[in-house]
Formats: structure tokens, sequence, C-alpha cells
């Protein structure tokens, strides 16, 4: 006699499909895992390295989906105040106080081609940390992440970033950290 197997479907995405927007209504930006572009599996929570976080503190919604608690995604909240088809100039929205042990850090994650991954209604961004000279002396961080978000309608369809703010790392300075 043959044993049956049943299989049950599981979505492992928002099974109402892409989440639909009204004008000026919130839209978070979540901050996944950093880590070394040439070893895509060895990744860290974004904050670990020393980054600073937004003004803004709450959000008024977050609902994990299976998926991503299949694969281990650990979102954090970036602070960061985005409306849905609100034109936002260039914000500060915080500045990391840089001393020895956090210039360390990042010039180790730059030294190893560290990027990074975030999320806009559940689609994927990728940015790199920073770069070196050409010598390998000096290192910068990207400092300005400047998000351009397509839509269609009362929908995102698209989310495109721009690194920019090349800002030499030097201990004992203070780097602001902005957004549009």
């Amino acid at each position: 006699m043959a044993e049956g197997l049943l299989l049950q479907s599981v979505p492992l995405g928002n099974a109402v499909g892409p989440r639909r927007y009204t004008d000026k209504e919130e839209v978070v930006l979540w901050m996944n895992t950093v880590g070394p572009y040439h070893n895509r599996q060895e990744t860290y929570k974004y904050f670990s390295l020393p980054f600073c976080v937004g003004t803004k503190k709450t959000i008024s919604h977050y609902h994990e989906t299976l998926g991503e608690a299949l694969q281990g995604v650990e979102l954090e909240f970036s602070g960061l105040d985005i409306k849905f088809k609100e034109e936002v100039m260039q914000t500060t929205y915080c500045e990391i106080e840089l001393d020895k042990a956090k210039r360390e850090a990042f010039v180790y994650a730059i030294k190893n081609h560290y990027w990074y991954q975030m999320y806009i209604d559940d689609l994927p961004i990728w940015g790199i940390v920073g770069e070196a000279d050409e010598n390998g002396e000096d290192y910068y961080l990207w400092t300005y992440k400047k998000l351009e978000i397509g839509y269609n309608g009362n929908r995102i369809v698209d989310v495109n970033l721009t690194s920019e703010g090349k800002v030499k790392l030097v201990p004992n300075t203070r780097i602001a950290m902005s957004y549009s």
C-alpha cells in the first residue's frame, strides 16, 4: 500500500498582494543586514556597525511574514520619516560621533567591501558602506541615502538607492547622515 504525502501551499509573502497607500501615508524603511559582498552568507544586523538611527521613534504597523521568519530576516526600523508621494529635500537624520572604535569598525567594513540591505514595501534595496582611496590609506563613508521611490497609482513599484556624500573617516569628528 502506497502512502500519500499531503502537500499544502503556504504563501511566503503578503497574501493580499502589494500594499495600497494613500497620499502622505507612512512608508517604512527597514534596515536588514550588512556583510561582505564577496561572502553573501556572512551577514550581521545592520546596526551592528555604528550607524545611527533616525529621529522617528514609532511606526503605525509591522507584520512579519512567514517568509521573513523562515529566512531569518530581522528587520530593524530605520527611524526615517518617509511619506507616500511626498518629496523630501536632503535632510540630516542623525550624527555619528566617530571615535577610534567606530572608525575601526567602519574601516574594517570598507576593507571587506561590506554592503547592506534595506526594504521598502517588501522591495529589497542594496547599498555599499563606503570605499577606500586608490592607495588604501584613506577610507570614506557614504553618508547620504538618495531614495527614489517609483509608484503606479497607489502602489510602490520600484525603489532605487543612490549613495552619495562621501566623507573621510577621521577620528573624533561628527558625521552627519542624511536622506532624501
